[in-house]
């Protein structure tokens, strides 16, 4: 088994389920909306529609339709939230998503916000309080392709080629960044390779902003970042990602690399937490976080 990639086939369908996944096929509407009318096809898709999120086919277009689920518990933010409170770190505990119509609200206020900054996200096509419609971000008929399945890819390759792809992300979150934004949740898996190039970003059930000032915003947009690849990171090149980590922060407000160097000195005791398989992932992910952030920032 090669030590980079994540997880076997599980974890390979958990990364299609995202915006690569195709549209699921449905019954036909008896009476389909006019071209355009993306009001009009969410509210007659929504009802039909049995998952929370799923991709459909309205004339040449492909589009997403979101719907309002079950509000969220916080059981899911345990170990975050543990790890925020012992090593006194707001910037790294969960911002819990609520679920229900709060978060399709949340959503659709993120993207617009988010494009009207320039930067590449999925269009709000219509909006209702129980759904949210948004576009594809493909293009000509070719699809994104999730960051998360490119990493594991180039880890096959070696470390020079995983590096490349992961200096990627850092330049993508540099990018939201200069344009005085932040995201959701910057893990791999919410930001995708458009046909053009251009790295996009999805997923914004939760506003960071609520509960932090945007230099926390930004910091925990790094940290995030460094949390979803760590391992990989940590297995393949730890010193060779360092410096590109320097490198990609140079330009950050000091503000933020001040956060960011904080949390490296209150994590240092993660660095001891058992390396198991049997504590879970999200323990072997906050570890590997604690051992790479005290490795570089450690002097």
């Amino acid at each position: 088994m090669n030590p980079l990639r994540r997880g076997g086939a599980g974890a390979r369908l958990s990364m299609r389920k995202g915006v690569a996944s195709g549209p699921a096929p449905l019954d036909a509407i008896p009476s389909p909306p006019a071209p355009g009318d993306y009001a009009a096809f969410l509210r007659t898709t929504l009802p039909r529609q049995a998952k929370n999120v799923a991709s459909h086919r309205f004339g040449d277009e492909r589009v997403w339709l979101k719907k309002a689920g079950p509000r969220h518990g916080k059981w899911g933010y345990r170990v975050m939230a543990a790890v925020a409170r012992m090593a006194r770190l707001d910037i790294i505990k969960p911002v819990p998503n609520p679920g229900g119509e709060a978060a399709i609200a949340t959503e659709a206020r993120r993207l617009r916000q988010l494009a009207a900054a320039g930067l590449r996200v999925p269009r709000v096509l219509a909006e209702q309080a129980d759904g949210l419609l948004i576009s594809d971000l493909g293009a000509s008929g070719r699809g994104t392709v999730v960051l998360q399945e490119r990493l594991d890819q180039a880890a096959t390759a070696g470390p020079a080629a995983l590096l490349a792809i992961w200096r990627e992300g850092l330049a993508a979150i540099a990018t939201v960044h200069a344009h005085g934004q932040h995201l959701s949740q910057a893990f791999d898996r919410n930001l995708v390779q458009c046909p053009d190039g251009v790295i996009g970003y999805i997923d914004f059930e939760d506003d960071p902003s609520e509960v932090m000032t945007l230099a926390e915003c930004q910091a925990r947009d790094w940290l995030s970042y460094l949390h979803s690849t760590a391992m990989m990171l940590e297995a393949a090149a730890p010193d060779a990602a360092g410096q590109h980590w320097h490198a990609a922060l140079a330009d950050v407000n000091a503000d933020v690399r001040e956060r960011i160097a904080n949390a490296a000195r209150r994590m240092k005791w993660a660095q001891k937490l058992p390396a198991s398989r049997r504590w879970g992932r999200d323990t072997q992910r906050v570890r590997a976080v604690a051992r790479l952030l005290g490795r570089w920032h450690g002097a």
